[in-house]
């Protein structure tokens, strides 16, 4: 049933008109335009899609659009809003991406992470970052996170 929903998205305040069970990343792509977020599995097992709402790391491709309602949604491109993400720093130093189609996913399930523990070890990121990279570049991804929570523990 459509529904008149609002919520924030990198920082701005928007409402949709849509049915409140479509997938949020639908909503992104095709409405916002926001097409970082990407479409992978359709069913939240490769993480392409995830985003961060309010803090924490989501899968727009299961969430639907009455679970974010008043809450406050990050997308890739508000991820480096003010300039590039500690992490998206450490990306680049640590030349994480190859094809780069799982890496939008990939860093905001990243800084999910963070966000949730600001320090943490290699078999934490292991259990968290689930996102499936088919180019294989998970130690680099270690790295870069390792890498940009200690840059982000030092700007404290």
């Amino acid at each position: 049933m459509a529904a008149s929903l609002s919520f924030d998205v990198n920082g701005e305040r928007v409402a949709v008109d849509m049915d409140s069970a479509t997938p949020l990343l639908w909503v992104l792509r095709d409405r916002l335009q926001l097409t970082g977020t990407k479409f992978g599995c359709g069913i939240g097992v490769c993480g392409a899609c995830t985003v961060v709402i309010d803090g924490v790391a989501h899968r727009s491709c299961v969430t639907p659009l009455e679970a974010v309602e008043g809450r406050k949604v990050t997308t890739i491109e508000g991820a480096g809003a003010g300039g590039l993400h500690a992490l998206q720093r450490a990306w680049i130093e640590h030349q994480v991406p190859q094809c780069g189609y799982c890496q939008s996913g990939m860093l905001m399930a990243a800084i999910g992470l963070l966000n949730e523990n600001p320090d943490p070890t290699d078999e934490q990121i292991d259990a968290q970052i689930d996102n499936i990279c088919r180019c294989g570049t998970y130690p680099r991804v270690r790295q870069a996170i390792h890498s940009a929570a200690r840059a982000l523990r030092q700007s404290k």
